[in-house]
């Protein structure tokens, strides 16, 4: 069955505000969409074990952003290097493919964009999940954040060329591994993919100098704690709890902000026996998580309160194998 629904995700290009973005698309367009907004320096093949999982009960939509994957880099002159401006062609993408409400994963600076996206038009967001995502300054950690604040600001060469060792394969393939429960047994076409872009000059500094725009984030969070406080918008939190770079506390901030979002740590550890715990009254379930399944491993599954509010699904739509979490 995931093989078959792998099989069809579509491999697609669309035309925005003179930009050739790629994206991947999967499931019944009729049926409600999600949007998944990738980290960086990665792409939509992020999500390539995901999409599956959800293309039965969603229309799913996974764009690249402008300058990543296979989606053009643009020249200055149509779209900079900016949260801002990579948040506009997004925006637009998504006005464009999916017109209605849509539910935005948002994962690492997926976070940044889709809140851009969420305050400017609430009326077109069905609901939130957050994935290892910094919306406040309490999920940083605070070296590396001091890092990223001296690398931001007035770009120099010295800065250039220092920021640019975050878009290489060796730096990519560090931050795949980096908490993985077995980082020997990961999929090396995670970080291959990426070599891609990378290999391209123009994709290259692009992604560098957004990486640059980084702390620009900062200066929204209050907008964005705002929105989550007074919309209550239906919301996911899905969290590994052994990432360096984004605390667990950020999810905590979020939860906070919205005490009806369900919270689903995750942590680096073996495997217990899989199993489906049996939902409670409220029709929760507590295991939630987009993994790769065993091999022959056949479940049933529960419906997320989330959503199950979101779309009339008898199955969890996030992914049909789980695993037992505390």
């Amino acid at each position: 069955m995931f093989e078959e629904a792998a099989a069809r995700i579509a491999f697609k290009t669309a035309d925005v505000a003179g930009l050739r973005l790629f994206y991947r698309e999967a499931g019944d367009p009729s049926k409600p969409t999600i949007v998944l907004l990738h980290g960086f320096p990665s792409s939509s093949y992020q999500f390539h074990d995901l999409i599956p999982r959800l293309a039965d009960r969603f229309h799913v939509i996974a764009p690249d952003y402008p300058g990543m994957g296979f989606s053009d880099a643009p020249a200055p002159t149509v779209l900079r290097p900016t949260f801002d401006d990579v948040t506009m062609a997004i925006d637009a993408f998504i006005a464009q493919r999916a017109p209605g409400p849509v539910i935005l994963y948002m994962h690492d600076i997926g976070g940044p964009i889709g809140m851009r996206i969420a305050t400017a038009h609430p009326e077109r967001i069905a609901g939130l999940i957050f994935q290892n995502t910094v919306i406040s300054l309490e999920g940083w950690n605070p070296a590396r954040l001091k890092v990223y604040e001296r690398l931001g600001g007035p770009e120099t060469p010295d800065k250039l060329a220092e920021v640019e060792q975050f878009a290489t394969v060796g730096r990519d393939k560090i931050l795949h591994q980096t908490g993985a429960r077995r980082p020997d047994a990961l999929n090396p076409d995670n970080w291959a993919i990426d070599a891609y872009a990378f290999s391209i000059e123009a994709n290259r500094v692009f992604m560098s100098r957004l990486f640059m725009n980084l702390t620009t984030n900062i200066q929204h969070y209050p907008e964005w704690t705002a929105y989550l406080t007074d919309r209550q918008p239906k919301t996911l939190i899905v969290w590994g709890r052994n990432d360096p770079l984004i605390l667990p506390a950020a999810a905590e901030f979020v939860k906070q902000a919205v005490p009806t979002a369900e919270v689903r740590y995750f942590r680096r550890r073996p495997l217990r026996a899989r199993r489906v715990r049996r939902r409670d009254r409220r029709g929760d379930h507590r295991d939630v998580l987009p993994i790769e399944p065993t091999r022959g491993s056949r479940r049933r599954v529960s419906t997320c309160a989330v959503m199950r509010r979101t779309a009339p699904a008898t199955c969890c739509p996030h992914n049909t194998f789980r695993t037992a979490a505390s």
